[in-house]
């Protein structure tokens, strides 16, 4: 069964923005929002995020996402409060950026811890690793023990734009790899999308750890399908 995701803010319009934004890169997850107050005011409320936690089925499993001091504590009472809270995880991520990665990672079918992962990895700072890769790739992953990398020319007219990023950010989020592209965070949204890489151009990535072969290749994947798109 997919993760579910549930979306606590001070603004109702924020979390309803939110899930929506992230619902068009991950259809199939249930995206839950819990923003504002019941009365429609500014703030938080326990009964809506408890609500939200309610709707989930009975074997289903979330990750709640929030977006400022108060709303974590709302979160936290909830999940103190419901039913199954071992089912329930709380991610310490920016509230977007977070949310997008979740859900594609989701989307992919990745457990609950993996999904927290995902949200928390988006709000890690962007940095080039700092060890060296012994062989470059042309084409599908190689390498020689725990390092992998790989060229990949984007095909996709539009190149690197929001969806492409969220989709590798989200992706290399759930698995056990370092990774970089063209010397940034693989799973950080915006710095994939500061990259600024059109149609044509070469996404070198490496890899580092379990799941670096892996990590390569679902870039690859991606770049080689051209994200979907045209």
């Amino acid at each position: 069964m997919t993760v579910s995701l549930v979306v606590v803010s001070h603004s109702d319009k924020i979390a309803d923005g939110a899930a929506e934004l992230a619902a068009q890169m991950a259809p199939d997850v249930l995206i839950l929002p819990a923003g504002g107050t019941t009365d429609g005011r500014i703030g938080t409320s326990l009964e809506k995020v408890l609500a939200a936690l309610g709707s989930l089925a009975e074997d289903g499993e979330a990750v709640v996402l929030a977006d400022l001091g108060s709303a974590v504590m709302t979160a936290e009472s909830a999940l103190e409060f419901a039913d199954r809270p071992a089912s329930v995880l709380l991610a310490d991520a920016p509230l977007v950026e977070g949310l997008v990665a979740a859900a594609v990672a989701a989307q992919g079918g990745a457990g609950m811890l993996a999904v927290k992962h995902a949200a928390e990895a988006a709000g890690r700072p962007s940095h080039p690793h700092d060890l060296r890769v012994q062989s470059v790739a042309a084409g599908p992953a190689s390498g020689l023990g725990p390092d992998f990398t790989g060229d990949f020319e984007l095909i996709n007219q539009a190149g690197m734009h929001a969806r492409p990023a969220a989709k590798i950010a989200g992706g290399l989020a759930a698995l056990d790899a370092e990774v970089t592209v063209n010397g940034v965070d693989g799973a950080s949204i915006m710095a994939l999308m500061t990259l600024s890489a059109g149609q044509g151009s070469v996404l070198h990535v490496e890899a580092w750890g379990q799941d670096a072969e892996r990590a390569v290749n679902y870039v690859g994947g991606l770049v080689q399908a051209g994200f979907g798109e045209p």
